[in-house]
């Protein structure tokens, strides 16, 4: 959803799963010890296989020696119970974690009651604090670290922020039966703000030429978007979002740890 030349007609809003694995990468090289043994649980399609890649590019000539496992599950499967055990008997210490929001909760589970006590690395599709961390259990999700880019509604840091004030309020009024612990509302509420954007810049022309050209020239800073990250194409990038943020999960909600983090 990134390749103008050849997809002229098709451009993508929240970060590559790509891009996200070299900012995981960045953050290990960074901050993780060298004798990190990484397992990598993935989801067996292009979700999955995207963000392994990206890992495996952003860890570049160590990826070899770092990655000490990779296991994969179907979306069909019932659980992934197998592949966590099979994780921990590899020795790995760091577990990379691929998934979406169903399988996320039983892998968080499942690595708390086996006692398996990797850095857990969790992908921002199951960041959810409602949706995911919390039918996994407050307490067997303490510690994990995920990559953001937009503010955390559950995060009490945002309480007195305008931004989160006007999503609130926003909520109340068009979504009032919404989840407002819900991060995947702030998902849409940011992309609605970016379509906003575009048909002001398209003016009275909507063509479809005008709509991609416009698409194609953004620079937008959005008040649900992290501080320091915002939405930024041109005619040969059409990748939206390049910068994450990473935060760690305190058993309430996501502590902002480091900087913001450039995928290049």
């Amino acid at each position: 959803m990134g390749d103008p030349e050849h997809f002229a007609w098709t451009i993508g809003w929240i970060p590559a799963y790509q891009t996200e694995g070299h900012i995981f990468a960045k953050y290990i090289l960074q901050h993780l010890p060298s004798n990190a043994k990484i397992g990598i649980l993935y989801q067996n399609d292009d979700y999955g296989k995207d963000y392994v890649k990206g890992l495996k590019d952003g860890l570049g000539d160590k990826a070899a020696k770092l990655i000490n496992a990779e296991v994969s599950y179907e979306v069909t499967d019932p659980t992934v119970d197998s592949q966590i055990v099979s994780l921990q008997s590899s020795g790995a210490n760091m577990f990379y974690d691929i998934t979406t929001p169903k399988f996320a909760a039983q892998a968080i589970r499942k690595t708390f009651d086996v006692g398996w006590k990797p850095v857990h690395l969790l992908n921002s599709v199951a960041s959810s604090v409602s949706s995911v961390l919390q039918p996994a259990g407050f307490d067997k999700s303490v510690g994990i670290v995920t990559a953001l880019f937009a503010k955390d509604p559950t995060d009490p840091q945002w309480k007195t922020d305008k931004g989160y004030q006007d999503w609130l309020a926003w909520m109340k009024k068009y979504y009032p039966d919404g989840d407002r612990s819900d991060a995947f509302n702030v998902t849409g509420y940011n992309l609605a703000m970016t379509m906003v954007q575009l048909l002001k810049q398209c003016g009275n022309d909507l063509s479809r030429e005008n709509i991609m050209k416009q698409a194609a020239n953004l620079d937008l800073d959005l008040p649900m978007l992290l501080p320091g990250i915002k939405v930024s194409t041109s005619p040969t990038q059409f990748y939206p979002i390049r910068e994450m943020q990473l935060g760690k999960f305190n058993g309430k909600n996501w502590d902002l740890i480091g900087d913001v983090i450039k995928s290049e």
